[in-house]
């Protein structure tokens, strides 16, 4: 575990630098480096600059940037000057990332000149008193970007200015464990962004815990296929940083390509990656993984969705060697359970692996509606206490109030996933509360729907979305995207009828080449529904 000294993720990326300067820390998209010396100093820099434009101690720093050098440099230098960073997503939408700087007060707003339309949706006269124009060739992005300076309103400063600040000097109070580090923004069910606010020490339980669990190394090479917006970074950034391996930022063009992706990890030699399943399922699928030498991978982890065991037999088969993690917890927990594979996955598996136990710095309780400690074995909502537990929505209460309780003391964390306890397996996850529907007089969990169709070998990938129906209250449509199309809905519907009762069968079927995705990789529920709500052809 970190010593007493560790107060901040900002403490990991020193104690790094000053074991060894020379070594390389990150390798950008378009395969610059920054030694861990080099991006201490341009960090310790970007802080001095913070401090002498009045960003204080708690104060939010803000960045729209595509995955690179300046990022990171940015990221850290906030938390160097006791600052917390708010990341968004590079390809937002303008009105999105504009609104969550707004929400999160950030005091400084570094910005990449090719999203100056995100400075349109600020009204007049409410931009952070700092604004930082950051050209695409500092970034670091293999992004084809005309490198244009565009426009800033007066008195924006250049990213240049910011790199050539004198270094921080000493603070005068030291950091601390309960600082905020830094706020990552989640769409609700309602699609309306809400602030997670983590501290150093919620950051820093994980990372101790990953240490002791995955033992990295100096000569470890970490993928970064996580944009910074998305919990998966925590990972990659601080436990690679921390041991001094050499991170590779994957850009979020090559993100998407899966038989790129798939050289990208051969070529780089990396040795763990960490991603959403359906990034690892398309590269099972369309990377010529065989084709490829991949033997330096000794780690392969995934979370953030279910994985269907067909494309994860697919994918440990193509490639043995490594150990499988699956991972689980909400952004507001960071990882919470975990359970490694046993492998090889076998053919008459159908059922998606558990959650498993709960990691050492996490503790859980299984409740039902009335707050009240369900049987062992039953189902009942899961529930989080711990170091790694946030410390709220960032200036909600309201929501506050609905997720957290306090028993004997202790703060508790509703997740809203329904889970059951299974000896020998640990926890497995059973499904979303608020993706349980009614209908014709039966609770319907439209996991489970998804879990039958994933089931499927003809189908890629499913999922499955609930709309109000004036008949039976509600309408389930399924969303598909065949391996080989065309697929019959014949097919599809017999297939339902003999995986699931008849009460849970999908009223509708919506083909789709591949399913749409968040920025996050995850599938994208709102974008479902409303292809859902179109009119039918």
């Amino acid at each position: 575990m970190a010593g007493a000294a560790t107060a901040s993720l900002a403490d990991l990326l020193e104690a790094s630098a000053r074991r060894d300067p020379g070594r390389i820390a990150i390798v950008a998209p378009d395969g610059r480096t920054l030694t861990y010396g080099e991006l201490d100093l341009a960090a310790s820099r970007v802080a001095g600059f913070l401090r002498a434009h009045g960003v204080v101690p708690g104060d939010r720093v803000g960045f729209c940037l595509p995955k690179g050098l300046a990022s990171v440099t940015v990221l850290f230098g906030a938390m160097k000057a006791r600052a917390g960073y708010v990341p968004v997503d590079w390809h937002g939408p303008a009105a999105r990332n504009a609104t969550i700087h707004r929400d999160g007060k950030v005091a400084a707003l570094f910005l990449g000149e090719a999203r100056h339309d995100v400075l349109a949706e600020w009204p007049a006269g409410t931009l952070p008193k700092l604004l930082v124009r950051v050209p695409m060739s500092a970034t670091g992005s293999a992004a084809a970007h005309a490198n244009v300076m565009h426009p800033f309103p007066l008195g924006a400063h250049d990213f240049a200015a910011a790199l050539a600040h004198a270094p921080l000097a000493e603070l005068a109070s030291p950091r601390r464990r309960d600082d905020l580090a830094y706020i990552l923004y989640t769409s609700g069910s309602t699609g309306v962004p809400k602030g997670v606010t983590l501290t150093h020490e919620n950051a820093l339980s994980f990372v101790d815990w990953c240490s002791e669990l995955y033992a990295p190394t100096a000569d470890d090479r970490f993928s970064s296929h996580a944009p910074f917006h998305f919990d998966l970074s925590i990972f990659d950034l601080y436990v690679a940083l921390k041991h001094g391996a050499t991170l590779h930022l994957v850009g979020e063009e090559l993100g998407k390509d899966p038989k790129a992706l798939a050289r990208f990890a051969a070529d780089r030699r990396l040795t763990i990656w960490y991603s959403t399943p359906s990034v690892l399922s398309l590269m099972a699928e369309f990377g010529q993984l065989d084709t490829l030498d991949l033997s330096a991978l000794r780690h392969v982890l995934f979370a953030g969705e279910v994985f269907p065991v067909p494309g994860l037999r697919r994918l440990t088969r193509l490639l043995p060697r490594p150990r499988y993690w699956n991972l689980y917890g909400p952004t507001e927990t960071n990882v919470c359970n975990y359970a490694e594979i046993p492998l090889p996955v076998p053919d008459e598996r159908t059922r998606p692996y558990p959650i498993g136990p709960l990691c050492s710095h996490c503790d859980g309780l299984v409740l039902d509606e009335q707050q009240v400690e369900v049987a062992k074995g039953a189902e009942g909502l899961l529930w989080i206490a711990g170091p790694s537990l946030f410390q709220g929505y960032f200036g909600r209460p309201d929501l506050d109030a609905n997720v957290f309780q306090t028993r004997a003391g202790r703060r508790w964390y509703n997740t809203g996933d329904v889970v059951r306890h299974v000896d020998g397996e640990g926890f497995v996850y059973v499904g979303r509360r608020d993706r349980m529907v009614k209908r014709r007089g039966y609770r319907i969990e439209l996991g489970e729907v998804e879990s039958a169709l994933q089931r499927n070998p003809a189908l890629r990938e499913a999922a499955v979305i609930s709309l109000p129906d004036s008949a039976a209250g509600v309408r389930i449509d399924a969303h598909v995207a065949p391996v080989t199309p065309p697929l019959s809905i014949i097919a599809l519907k017999k297939w339902c009828a003999d995986a699931l009762p008849p009460y849970m069968s999908p009223d509708r079927f919506v083909f789709h080449a591949t399913l749409p995705r968040t920025s996050t990789e995850k599938v994208d529920y709102q974008a479902l529904k409303a292809k859902s709500s179109e009119p039918s052809p």
